[in-house]
């Protein structure tokens, strides 16, 4: 999903990457966050003439994670870097519930202020959006590029789970057209087999 508002001079992009929004609560919390910090900074856009790009990317495949360069969950990159200064991560047991893998998962954790948040704190992500207005007036603002030669076990464990646990609803074949992949969690889900309902959507 993407989402501009136009018409302006200068640009500040943002990305906001996850693995889940239908179960984990801090992806859930984080997308919350990243649209109250947008409202807060809004005023400070429309009077820097900026146009803000926002794009929403759901992580589902390890293919994926390696192309973009997605290392942890969720990831908030403004023009490109990512606004966590540092990768910290722990145990998410809402993600480990959504792939079967029994708390096994660890999602980000991010640190502003000198303490640690398990959603992105709005006034961390304000900052980010702020230097990057800011930064445009001393020189352009340019993504860094991403390079990650491997996907963290972490998140491999993640995907294999998650497809294993949707194989057990839905055929490959069936799997590539029965609904959307942020939708999954809720058409697939254990409940449905249970009552011997297969996939919700078909």
């Amino acid at each position: 999903m993407t989402t501009a508002i136009k018409n302006k001079t200068n640009k500040v992009e943002i990305d906001f990457m996850y693995i889940d929004l239908e179960t984990c609560t801090r992806c859930k919390g984080t997308d919350a966050n990243l649209s109250i910090a947008l409202d807060s900074a809004a005023k400070v856009l429309e009077a820097s003439d900026v146009e803000v790009t926002i794009r929403k990317t759901l992580v589902d495949t390890e293919q994926k994670a390696l192309e973009l360069g997605f290392v942890s969950s969720p990831t908030i990159r403004v023009n490109g870097s990512d606004i966590a200064l540092e990768l910290r991560e722990s145990s998410c047991a809402t993600c480990g519930e959504a792939c079967g893998c029994d708390g096994e998962i660890d999602c980000r954790v991010w640190v502003y202020q000198g303490q640690e948040y398990t959603t992105a704190p709005v006034g961390m992500i304000v900052d980010a959006i702020l230097f990057a207005v800011y930064s445009q007036r001393e020189t352009a603002a340019k993504p860094q590029a991403q390079t990650v030669k491997a996907v963290p076990e972490n998140l491999k464990l993640f995907f294999a789970s998650k497809a294993a646990k949707l194989q057990s609803c839905c055929s490959t074949e069936k799997q590539a057209v029965c609904c959307d992949a942020s939708e999954k969690e809720t058409c697939c889900s254990a409940a449905n087999q249970s009552q011997g309902r297969g996939c919700g959507c078909q």
